[in-house]
């Protein structure tokens, strides 16, 4: 396993003064851009591939996990792309515009980390990689604070699930390293979100996301996947027939 610092380009980021929320979040952000660990897959059971109807499948072992982590942090690295170019983020309150603008930076790194990653550890084996998605936002209203809001808590609360439950899969010790930065960090974000959409000042640690053991909830990716596919967010068909069911 090769130790090598990933950067991450940031140049064209706003920045602003950092209020007590925002800096909660920043601290987060800093954590995962200061993960180093390149990724090494060299199990010969791990593939993903191109069909031959043209359709990617995520593949199987921890590259199939890996794949299927990037395929959520582009959704939501997109979403947050439109979020910041709707006339909602550009109307909203000061706070809330400093922590959309944060989830966006943050959703950036995790999908040019993974990008980045995966490709080196096929060593540049692009039919191993997750292609680019398409996506179709026509239903999320990104002028309307609910529609935007209501959403983000969505795709929050589903990534933490995501992977929570995807963790048991990984045979790698150190992807658990990775994982556990960045489940932190989305969990961070679905905090912030229901702080600023729900009147409950409980809502941040809500029982239909924290169960009786005070633990986050896990879901495996075919419950993960099922759920996105619902939304109808996501263009670009792939498949994940060799991920674990449950």
């Amino acid at each position: 396993m090769e130790i090598t610092p990933i950067k991450v380009n940031l140049h064209g980021f706003k920045s602003e003064n950092p209020n007590p929320r925002r800096q909660f979040l920043k601290m987060g952000g800093l954590a995962v851009i200061s993960t180093g660990i390149l990724l090494s897959c060299s199990n010969d059971d791990d593939t993903g591939f191109m069909e031959p109807d043209g359709v990617f499948d995520l593949g199987s072992g921890d590259l199939g996990i890996l794949n299927y982590a990037y395929a959520l942090e582009q959704l939501e690295a997109a979403f947050y792309t439109m979020v910041m170019d709707g006339s909602y983020w550009m109307n909203s309150s000061a706070e809330e515009k400093l922590v959309l603008e944060d989830l966006y930076k943050h959703e950036v790194i995790h999908r040019e980390f993974f990008k980045t990653a995966i490709t080196a550890a096929v060593n540049g084996d692009q039919s191993k990689v997750l292609p680019e998605l398409e996506f179709n936002f026509t239903s999320v209203d990104f002028g309307n604070r609910d529609s935007v809001l209501s959403t983000a808590k969505v795709l929050e609360d589903t990534g933490v699930a995501a992977y929570n439950g995807a963790g048991t899969f990984l045979q790698t010790p150190d992807y658990l390293i990775i994982a556990g930065k960045i489940v932190s960090v989305e969990a961070r974000h679905a905090a912030a979100i229901r702080s600023l959409y729900a009147d409950d000042p409980k809502a941040f640690a809500g029982d239909d996301v924290v169960n009786a053991n005070g633990l986050d909830l896990a879901k495996p990716p075919s419950e993960i996947l099922d759920a996105v596919g619902q939304t109808g967010f996501i263009k670009t068909k792939f498949t994940a027939n060799q991920l674990p069911k449950e």
